[in-house]
């Protein structure tokens, strides 16, 4: 009998979510706009401690909206973080720039001092970019300070694109709200899903209004439809906001479950050889959306694509970690600065299931899974150097783990 299948981040709704919806369908707001999507916005903005925010139908049409309303365009250069999802850059093609894409740090994010070399570089030639999209990685925010620094010394605009991090924390404050504006995600694999929607917050509030008039298709103050600017059918629905104000209640235990989550994996996972789980920055808190091993062939005698498949066979849910967009064929002109690490990362990390209903029985499954993966044995020089030899290795789950 086939086990149950473990997928890398299911939905988790409650009961108050399927409450706000019926009042959604008893008061008959369906389309865009609507009393759930303001209030979802209210309480989006005060969550996070930013003072305005635009409720979209996805991070991809904040992500666009930002780069529009900051003019990029033909002609224009946008730096953007490599080791990412293809949707922070899909926005700065549809402007008709650019992308250069920066390579990460030691917390897997965009490496502020790559950034700032590029952006003093730009500066001495005379051609700056005309915005910086920042991601924050897989619910560890990048480390702002420096990189903000470095683009108001050269009068660059930040765009923060957070859409794995709510929930998460720098210095005390969310990501996404530091930056000219931030974009997170509600799809349906998020920390908090509407099933599919976004927000794009900022301090600015005129930003913002206009940002919700070009969303809701640029319609012009008029008693019949009349429009004198190109708009976007951008706007998330009161159905899926009343989602959103259910899920946003339960944020914290959300995080907390995936924290769990990725604490369980370290005890069973950090001892290890070979075997890596991503840092916690010191000077955040990450919201642990994914919880992601390097897997080090060499030490553990199997590569990150042995264990994914293996964890398959298993009817477990695993993924790579992002190909770098450096990488990819669609961006194979465009100009990178650095990329070595996210190349690593991208090798040897793979994605485990994170979900904040995973059990600890599941947990159980995942690791005696993973660590069961057909793998050479590494035996030691005399330098300690790992080398390969035939055979297959196994280890214990750990007490924590076990039944």
């Amino acid at each position: 009998m086939t086990s149950p299948r473990i997928y890398l981040s299911p939905p988790h709704l409650g009961s108050d979510e399927l409450r706000l919806v019926h009042e959604a369908f008893a008061s008959n707001w369906i389309a865009p706009q609507g009393p759930h999507v303001d209030a979802f916005e209210r309480e989006f903005a005060e969550a996070t401690g930013v003072p305005h925010a635009a409720a979209l139908s996805s991070c991809t049409a904040a992500l666009h909206l930002a780069l529009q309303r900051l003019g990029v365009g033909r002609g224009h250069e946008v730096l953007c973080s490599t080791l990412t999802f293809v949707a922070s850059a899909n926005p700065i093609v549809y402007q008709g720039a650019t992308p250069v894409f920066v390579d990460s740090d030691a917390s897997w994010n965009m490496d502020p001092a790559l950034l700032a070399s590029e952006l003093d570089r730009a500066a001495r030639r005379g051609r700056l970019p005309r915005a910086v999209v920042l991601v924050h990685l897989y619910g560890q925010c990048a480390d702002l300070d420096p990189i903000l620094d470095a683009c108001e010394r050269h009068g660059v605009p930040l765009v923060e694109d957070a859409a794995e991090a709510l929930g998460a924390r720098y210095r005390g404050r969310s990501p996404g709200t530091s930056g000219r504006f931030g974009a997170f995600s509600f799809n349906g694999n998020k920390i908090i899903t509407t099933s599919g929607g976004g927000m794009l917050v900022s301090a600015d509030g005129k930003e913002i209004e206009r940002v919700r008039f070009l969303a809701s298709q640029a319609r012009d103050p008029a008693p019949y439809y009349e429009h004198s600017t190109p708009g976007f059918n951008y706007r998330m629905s009161n159905v899926l906001a009343a989602i959103g104000r259910g899920q946003l209640r339960v944020l914290a235990a959300r995080v907390a479950a995936r924290r769990r989550n990725f604490a369980l994996y370290a005890d069973a996972l950090g001892s290890v050889p070979g075997l890596r789980l991503m840092p916690e920055a010191p000077y955040g808190r990450a919201s642990r959306w994914l919880s992601v091993v390097e897997v080090d062939p060499a030490e553990f005698g199997a590569t990150a694509e042995d264990v994914r498949r293996h964890l398959e066979a298993g009817n477990i849910e695993a993924r790579r970690v992002w190909k770098p967009m450096h990488l990819q064929p669609l961006f194979a002109r465009a100009r990178r600065v650095g990329g070595a690490v996210a190349e690593r990362l991208f090798r040897q990390g793979l994605c485990l299931p994170s979900g904040s209903a995973l059990t600890e029985a599941e947990h159980t499954r995942i690791v005696e899974t993973l660590l069961a993966t057909p793998r050479r044995r590494v035996r030691r020089t005399g330098r300690g150097m790992p080398l390969p030899s035939r055979g297959h290795g196994r280890r214990p789950v750990p007490a924590s783990l076990r039944g």
